[in-house]
């Protein structure tokens, strides 16, 4: 289905700040995007997005640190955009949000101030 969208975003201070590996960072991405798929497998704009593997689009974004995470999450449940923040264990430490997939026009201004991951 085109126009379907994932949004990723993770912390940028997780390797800039704080010095974790790239794989670190990167296996944080994909906890959170397996969670939100698992929690919301039956929705349909999720079924539609699995429907065609080969098509799959994400964003991933970056936020500044844990606060600003924190923020767009309280954001996105004030305006019921189901997502998972992403809680590092045992560390106790908000690292990704993913959202469900969603068509891109119903989210995509909820990420307006977000500039694409680099390393």
């Amino acid at each position: 289905m085109a126009g379907i969208v994932q949004y990723v975003v993770v912390r940028g201070d997780l390797s800039k700040v704080m010095s974790w590996p790239l794989g670190a960072v990167v296996a944080q991405a994909c906890h959170a995007c397996t969670a939100v798929i698992h929690l919301f497998y039956n929705d349909t704009h999720t079924q539609a997005y699995l429907a065609d593997l080969d098509n799959m689009h994400k964003v991933v974004l970056e936020a500044a640190d844990e606060a600003s995470l924190r923020t767009l999450c309280a954001k996105l449940k004030e305006n019921d955009i189901q997502h998972k923040l992403w809680i590092e264990q045992p560390e106790n430490v908000a690292t990704c949000l993913v959202t469900k997939p969603y068509p891109k026009d119903e989210v995509q201004s909820y990420f307006k101030g977000y500039k694409l991951l680099k390393t």
